[in-house]
């Protein structure tokens, strides 16, 4: 696959490397042209240093508990591929939840997957405010400028959204390999089910989770400006380490552009009704 990227996570492969020493910023931004624009809300298992660990063990840190494993990898190498950009977040999502509505009560976790996290269990409404300023609204203020950007260019941008999901939930098998999660726009959602499957893969439609959560990341990037958006989900095991996440990403590569071009060329559709300006 052409101009692959590398596939590191900030905060290097080790659970014990879940600190970041560098910049705060709260996002990493993959340049490109193409009409595509690649997100990835729950890209990173590191924590800006001022929070250390969240008093959390760090070996919880190479868990899906901190972050999508694989799907930053999948993510920038499929950026690559087609020449698109990117916006991947920085931070742990236990340090915020990227894809969550601002009113969210699982904004910032307290309790995940049966461990209490105890930099957020006494966690206050400023300590809040002041994530959401830092580390959440940056985030989604870069992925309005790259859509604001392509507009002014004349492009009506693709979003789609990359996260990956435990293989045993609860003790249950999840029998699916990708999942595509959508609300009410299926201009994307629908090929790509039809393209998934045809191409031998266990595709679940709204498998393992909704795609109708009001707020989330694609709700207030696809669903309220009118873009064609999706989001679609990776089974971990699929995508676990950097050469695993590369063969999937490639296997995929040509399942989207079937879906892309079944699609027809993107238009502004509003499936729910617009935000009051």
């Amino acid at each position: 696959m052409a101009g692959a990227l590398s596939t590191r996570l900030p905060g290097g492969r080790g659970a014990d490397n879940y600190r970041h020493s560098m910049t705060e910023a709260a996002f990493e931004r993959v340049a490109g042209r193409a009409g595509l624009l690649f997100l990835c809300d729950h890209a990173s298992r590191a924590l800006p240093e001022s929070y250390g660990s969240l008093g959390l063990d760090p070996a919880l840190f190479a868990t899906h508990i901190a972050s999508d494993i694989g799907a930053a990898a999948v993510t920038r190498a499929l950026a690559a591929h087609f020449g698109a950009p990117a916006i991947l977040a920085r931070w742990s999502r236990l340090l915020i939840d990227l894809n969550r509505g601002e009113d969210d009560p699982t904004l910032v976790m307290k309790l995940s997957d049966g461990s209490l996290i105890p930099g957020n269990a006494r966690i206050g409404d400023a300590e809040i405010a002041q994530r959401i300023a830092a580390y959440h609204a940056p985030y989604h203020d870069a992925v309005d400028a790259e859509i604001d950007a392509m507009a002014t260019a004349g492009t009506v941008p693709v979003l789609i959204s990359m996260h990956s999901f435990t293989p045993v939930w609860k003790g249950f098998a999840r029998p699916w390999e990708i999942g595509i999660l959508w609300d009410r726009d299926g201009r994307l959602a629908q090929p790509l089910l039809a393209e998934f499957a045809a191409a031998g893969f266990a595709t679940g439609d709204n498998e393992p989770y909704s795609g109708e959560l009001e707020n989330d990341c694609l709700w207030r990037h696809g669903t309220m400006r009118g873009l064609p958006h999706v989001l679609i989900e990776m089974r971990q095991d699929l995508v676990g380490d950097d050469m695993a996440a590369q063969a999937f990403a490639a296997r995929i590569v040509p399942v989207l552009e079937r879906a892309l071009a079944a699609m027809g060329p993107p238009a502004i559709e509003f499936t729910r009704p617009r935000k009051e300006s």
